[in-house]
This record gives C-alpha cells, structure tokens and sequence, in this order.
C-alpha cells in the first residue's frame, strides 16, 4: 500500500500522539481498502474545529473530529481520500471521561475519521453497525480494546464473573 498521510499540527495543545502514530493508525484503517491513498489529518484546537463545526454542521460547538471526503470529479484519477480535522483537547477530554489510554482514544478517532474519509458512516442503525464492526477489528489488530465498552463496564462485568466463579464463603 502506498499511503501519503500530511499530519499538521495547528494547536498550541502539544498533548497528542506523534505524527508517526497518526500514520501508522490512518494505514491500519485504510489498509484492503485502497491501495494508494493520500489524506491530511490536522490537529486544532477549539476554536477552529468550532469554526468549522459551525460552518459545514451548524453547530456551535466543538467536536472530536471532523472529516472532509475528496471530491473530485469522475474523470480525475487521484488516490485523494480527504481532509480530517481532530480537535486535541476535546480527544484527550473524551479519554478521561471515558477512562480510556489516551493513545487508543487517538487511534479510534483517527480510524473513525479514515473511514468516514472511506465512505462509511453511521446515520443509520445497520451503517452503525458495519462502522463500529470496522472499527472494532481494526483496532483490536493494533491490540486496543473496543471502545464501545466501557472500562469501567468491562471491569464490572470481569468482577462479577469472578464472584461467580468464587462464591463468598
């Protein structure tokens, strides 16, 4: 596969994954899916990703990440995916709340966002589906954990399996 992934930095928030990782998580996504393949990631803060919230959604408020599919014509044979656009303090924000490693939220993000740039989307329950399927494998190929269970679900559920295994006496 020959991937281009353009990572810019535009926050003045340095807590976010190296550029390296980025890549390595935009391959992981776009792998089996294209074999040649170019994309911008870019790193903001909330006042731009608000911005842009605002301008293409209508929301005044700001988001984990945004993605913006090339649109090329028809006759224009380019490996062009898009653009994503990933608001830091809001990614590092959502990992605490969901007591998540920072760095799998990253990757989560980064892959939701290659795939939207993919065409997949999650309007609609059964779209949902295959998204968060996609998601899921990919990230567990990178041995993250699916982040659509809660750690502190997981870990319930773990101690409950282990009350019932071994009973108080």
């Amino acid at each position: 596969m020959n991937l281009c992934v353009d990572v810019q930095v535009a926050s003045e928030d340095d807590d976010h994954p190296p550029p390296l990782a980025i890549e390595q998580w935009a391959a992981a996504a776009i792998k089996g899916h294209k074999e040649d393949a170019e994309l911008t990631i870019r790193i903001v803060d909330n006042a731009e990703i608000t911005a842009l919230n605002h301008q293409y959604r209508g929301k005044d408020s700001a988001t984990n990440v945004l993605s913006f599919p090339a649109d090329l014509p028809a006759a224009v044979e380019l490996p062009l995916l898009g653009d994503l656009i990933i608001c830091a303090s809001v990614v590092n924000s959502e990992a605490r709340e969901q007591h998540k490693a920072d760095a799998d939220h990253w990757a989560h993000m980064v892959i939701h966002g290659c795939l939207h740039l993919l065409g997949y989307d999650h309007i609609e329950d059964a779209d949902a589906d295959i998204m968060e399927g996609l998601e899921i494998d990919i990230l567990a190929g990178l041995a993250i954990a699916n982040p659509y269970i809660s750690t502190h679900h997981a870990l319930h559920t773990s101690q409950n399996s282990l009350r019932s295994k071994h009973p108080k006496s």
